[in-house]
Parts: C-alpha cells; structure tokens; sequence
C-alpha cells in the first residue's frame, strides 16, 4: 500500500470523521441545539467538496494533471467521472439536508441520527463510484443501502413508513444476492476482482461460455434493482410513497447518481467485451421503464407516487444512453443523469415547501390553485415539471435531446422515435399539475396554510435550485463538456 493512494479518499475520510463526529456530538446535544448537528453535517459535504475540487481541477497521479489514478492495489479510482458525480451527490445531499431540517423538525422527527444516517449513506455513495473492484463496489452498496433502509424506517411510528423500509429491505437484500451471485461467477470465470483486469481478460477471450453469460444477467439484473428501472422497479412507489419526504428526495436524487456510477463501473468499464450481449438486455429494460414508467404515473394522484413512477421512465432514458455503447451517449447518460437529480431534488422541495404540522402535500390535488395561495412557489414547480416533461428552454429538454441524438448517431431510430413517444405521454401528468396549480380553484383550507412560511436557508436554497434548471437549460454547454471530459 503506498501512503500517497491516502490522497486519493481524503473526500471519503473526511465525510466518515465528520459522520462520527456529529454521531458523537449529538449524543451531547439538547433538543434546542440539535441545528449544531444540522450545521456539522452541511460543513461535511462542504469540506468533501473542497477536497474533491482540488483533484478535479489539478488531476492526480504524477502532478502532471493526471485524469485518473488507481490506488489500494487497484481497489479504488479516482478520475473525472467520480469526481463530477461526487460533486454531484454532494449538491444534491446539501439540499435535501437544507430541506429536511423544518420538514423534520414539524414533525417531531428532527434528530441527529437522521444526518448521520445521511453522511454515512453519502459515504457509500461515493466508494460506490470510485469502486475499481468488486469487492469495493459491494462495499459501497451495502453501505449505502443499509443506510437508506434506516432512513425510510425513520418515521418508526409511522406504519406506512415501517411497511415500506420492510419492502425496501428485503427487496433490497434480495437484490444483493443477486449481485454477489453474478460476481461470484465472474469471479470464478475470470480469476480477477479488479474491474481492469476482468476487462482485459474479457477482451482476450475469443468466446464467452454460458457461465460467464449467466454472470451478466444477474449482475444486470441488480443494477436494474438499484437503478429502478422496469420491471425490478416494484419497491419504488411504495418506498417513495411511505417514507418520509426528506428521505424520499434523497433517494430520488442522489442515489440516482450512484446508481449510474454503479452501472458505469460494474457494466461499462469492466464488461465492455460483452456489449453485443448486454447492450440487447438495456434495450428491452429501458423500453419497458418508459412504458411503465410513463403509463402508470397518469393514474397516480399521489405526487410521490406519481414522482417514483417517473422517476422509473426517467431510468429509461438513462439507460437508452448506454445502450449506444458509445461514448458521446455515455457523455448523454451522465448529463441526464446530474440533471434530474437536481431536478427531482427540488421537486420534493416544493413538496416539503408546502407542508405543515400534521400536514403533507403529497397530493395532486393539494396543489389546486397554489398560483393563486404562492405564486413563488407554483413557479418554482412550474420550472421542475417542465424540465421533466423535457420543455424548452429547460435543461430536461437538452437532456432528453443529447440521449435522443446519440440514438440517432448509432442508427437506432426506432428507439428514437420510441422515447418521443413515450415522452409525450409522460408530459401529460406533469401538465396536469401545471394545470392544478394555475387554472383549478383552491380547496378549503385553514386560514394558516396561505401563510406557512419556509426557514430562510430552505427558500435561498430551493429558489436556487429550481432556477438552477432554468440556467443550465439557457447554458448547457459547460456542463456537457464536462461530461464528455468525464466519460474520455
């Protein structure tokens, strides 16, 4: 082990010495201090980002701006793509953090064990995407996962919450064997652990045997489970529908992140050889979670219901991205998939936004007439269902044409023309609530709810998020540049 691959995880010990540190500091704290634990854990994710910048901007390796470096005995990388996507997690992380502290604290629920949780997840999160061995990426999925399961349980006097953590744990845990199952396989095919070494072993094979195969699929099939795409994507409403909002959002955006750096390491790098035979599996999962996904949200009147369910058609285009095999789709994979976590993020900060003691606006209809009750806020969610809905000039619209085009460029216009279809139908439930807010009347409410009031730092945040969409969708460019960086 050379001490200089120390260098390289400075993100991840920070954020696991701060995760301890406000594990034990909260044990100290009383319930008027509790925002100390609050502030810890955003000066976390601050510091990570710190760190991380540094090896993004300068490189790493021999200090002669290196894109990528391999530490640990090959078990961990540290390159473009896990920078930009950490960057990326820990934006998304800090706003869901900003958002849940009033959400939580309304409800009795605001506890220093909900960030740490958090942190710790993160922390999976981002060994998930640096993971340059097997046993490195199922590290970082256990840790994430067995974090996440807690989070949805939090709410413990909540049966819906408790029945959903249920359904998300043993789902979950199923899924896991099903990874280590298809490793375990590879393993024994290849010899190897590392991602490079099954690459090249891959690519020096003039055939590949039926076990090898049987690999694929159940590895595939667990990264389908984790990206919720169709049809391993059961546990999705149920999870987003029952746990609590801030913990919806969370998974909803910075687990998408993870999940795409999952399948990138796991599929792309380390199975390249084989993409005659996985390219064809993608295809059909991506066909039927835009199906799924867009279909069965127009029956929803739950909006976390409605959000998991296009969330799953979302996982669709993503993965039409990878179906190209090539890397200007993988570059359009990774724009799409940074963009919707910002936008998922803060559509579920509107949805917290609009909450109140005893109170969730969890409901399509909890949005009628919000124009006229919050004219800032009804456009802040106009802003997210357009980008959704892949409207110009906002960043979903470039998102979905930078999948769209490296279709096309690939020859794959029947899949083209597929996912126009798709999208289609899907803009007809996020116009739907568009139209709740703007041309329905409001219901009968209580006097107080026009006058619910959100912490300063939740509306700096999420106004910034939201107009965030707007900006990237006027200027697109940098970040697709850095996307195409990341992915060469």
């Amino acid at each position: 082990m050379n001490p200089a691959d120390f260098l390289l995880i400075l993100p991840e010990m920070f954020v696991f010495a701060m995760a301890c540190v406000v594990l034990v500091a909260d044990s100290f704290l009383s319930d008027r201090r509790r925002a100390v634990s609050y502030l810890l854990s955003l000066a976390a994710l601050i510091g990570a980002a710190a760190f991380t910048a540094a090896g993004f901007i300068d490189g790493y390796g021999d200090g002669n701006n290196a894109a990528r470096a391999v530490g640990f005995n090959g078990m961990f990388v540290a390159d473009l793509m896990s920078d930009t996507l950490k960057l990326g997690l820990y934006a998304t992380t800090a706003a869901v953090f900003v958002y849940s502290r009033q959400h939580l604290t309304r409800r009795g629920l605001f506890k220093g064990e909900f960030y740490v949780l958090g942190l710790f997840a993160t922390l999976g999160m981002m060994v998930l995407v640096s993971a340059h061995s097997m046993l490195t990426v199922y590290l970082g999925l256990e840790l994430m996962s067995l974090s996440l399961y807690a989070m949805v349980a939090f709410d413990r006097d909540n049966a819906l919450s408790s029945e959903a953590a249920m359904k998300y744990f043993v789902l979950g845990g199923f899924a896991s064997g099903v990874l280590l199952y298809g490793m375990s396989i590879v393993y024994g095919v290849t010899g190897a652990l590392d991602l490079r070494v099954i690459a090249d072993h891959l690519a020096a094979r003039q055939s590949f045997n039926a076990p090898l195969l049987l690999g694929m699929v159940f590895i595939i099939a667990a990264l389908a489970f984790k990206s919720a795409a169709a049809p391993f994507h059961a546990w999705a409403p149920d999870v987003y529908h029952g746990a609590p909002t801030a913990v919806a959002a969370f998974i909803g955006s910075a687990a998408k992140l993870a999940a795409f750096g999952f399948v990138m390491r796991l599929l792309i790098e380390s199975m390249a050889a084989m993409q005659s035979s996985w390219r064809d599996i993608l295809m059909i999962l991506s066909v039927l979670s835009l199906a799924i996904g867009n279909i069965v949200a127009i029956a929803q009147t739950n909006i976390k219901r409605m959000l998991a369910y296009s969330a799953i058609a979302h996982a669709g285009f993503i993965l039409l991205g990878l179906v190209t095999a090539h890397p200007s789709g993988y570059a359009a994979a990774m724009f799409y998939v940074i963009t919707y976590a910002l936008t998922a993020t803060a559509a579920f900060g509107v949805v917290i936004a609009l909450g109140r003691h005893g109170f969730e606006a969890d409901n399509i209809d909890d949005f009628k007439g919000l124009n006229a009750r919050n004219s800032w806020r009804a456009l802040l969610m106009l802003l997210v269902m357009f980008s959704m809905a892949g409207v110009p000039p906002m960043v979903g619209f470039h998102a979905k044409l930078l999948v769209l085009q490296s279709l096309v460029n690939q020859g794959m216009h029947w899949l083209a023309v597929t996912a126009v279809l798709f999208s289609v139908i899907g803009a007809f439930y996020y116009l739907r609530v568009v139209k709740a807010m703007y041309f329905d009347a409001p219901q009968e409410r209580d006097a107080t709810d026009d006058k619910t009031i959100a912490a300063i730092d939740m509306r700096a945040v999420l106004g910034a998020n939201a107009l965030l969409i707007l900006a990237l969708g006027l200027f697109p460019d940098p970040l697709i540049e850095v996307c195409l960086r990341a992915i060469q």
